[in-house]
């Protein structure tokens, strides 16, 4: 089981449940280090006090509140833990709401909550069926790394999960970047619509993380003195460059059939639609064209199909001749 990263309890009305925080995430990011490339040795961060110019250890270096320019107030660690908040040593629900009411923009880190002891086996469960029987989350607040947090609590695969989130004056207002108004046909809507369902799958287990692999590639290819992998060539589209549309969704539709392995048949594409030409005051109809269109199509491919039949009976009749001879 991973470290703890925090003890306290649920309050929950008048039930406590002692729980503990442990990150349900892990990082598998390659990290560097800071190096001199003259002689590669490591180079480290000092913490070094302005005034003398000193480096501060570690038990000697704490916290400061600047409320004006030459006047800063310390606040030590053991102060915070003390702040007469119920959020102290506690998760504390506030409300319960509907899960799709939650701006996914405002969630955070998440971790798991394990119930800490026996003690906390019956209200952990109890809690965790609610939530699972009322399709809804629970908004608490609490107290960690000297600052109270809001939380969501919610149930995955029978543990109670703990998102960090934002508060409301924390979400920047996204009007000042959506872009001006354009107009959109309803055929790019449609066609974006089937390139989304072309596109939609069960779950995301099947991703990974394509830049670490090839990173953790090239980290060995050094090690071993060996050539570096050679980037893919033609593989991503000049930044800036302007591409059609309703091409770029016709073409993207297809390459999703394709990955998926299905017949395509008659594909039905999108086309802009353009105002039909004029003769004698009236336009003719769309249908009539198309069908004069497809009649004298039928003709063209009876006429070439007639004279290459022709030519090979000739043929045919000549190399008898030849025979009999």
């Amino acid at each position: 089981m991973p470290r703890p990263l925090w003890a306290g309890a649920i309050s929950f009305g008048l039930v406590t449940i002692p729980v503990k925080i442990v990150s349900a995430t892990e990082d598998h990011d390659v990290h560097f280090h800071r190096v001199h490339l003259a002689d590669m040795g490591r180079v480290r961060t000092r913490k070094v006090c302005e005034l003398d110019g000193e480096v501060v250890p570690q038990d000697e270096s704490g916290k400061g509140y600047e409320i004006a320019k030459d006047q800063t107030v310390p606040v030590t660690d053991e102060e915070l833990e003390k702040m007469p908040l119920p959020t102290a040593k506690a998760i504390e629900i506030a409300a319960f709401v509907d899960a799709d009411t939650i701006d996914p923009v405002r969630i955070s880190d998440s971790y798991y909550l394990a119930a800490d002891g026996q003690v906390a086996a019956k209200p952990y469960t109890l809690l965790r069926k609610a939530l699972e029987r009322s399709s809804k989350v629970a908004v608490a607040k609490f107290a960690w790394h000297g600052r109270e947090r809001l939380g969501l609590l919610r149930i995955r695969e029978g543990a109670i999960v703990l998102h960090s989130m934002k508060w409301p004056d924390e979400v920047r207002d996204p009007q000042e970047l959506a872009p001006k108004v354009v107009e959109v046909g309803e055929e790019e809507i449609e066609q974006a619509l089937q390139l989304a369902d072309r596109m939609t799958i069960e779950n995301l287990s099947g991703f990974r993380a394509e830049y670490r692999e090839v990173l953790e590639d090239i980290i060995a290819a050094k090690a071993d003195g060996k050539p570096l992998p050679s980037p893919d060539e033609g593989g991503e589209r000049k930044s800036g460059e302007v591409v059609d549309l309703m091409a770029a969704l016709n073409a993207s539709v297809k390459a999703a059939k394709e990955s998926r392995g299905e017949d395509h048949g008659e594909e039905a594409t999108v086309h802009e639609m353009r105002p039909a030409k004029r003769t004698g005051g009236r336009t003719a109809p769309a249908k009539k064209r198309t069908a004069s269109s497809k009649t004298a199509a039928a003709k063209k491919t009876t006429a070439r199909s007639t004279s290459a039949a022709k030519k090979r009976a000739g043929t045919k009749t000549a190399a008898k001749k030849r025979s009999a001879s």
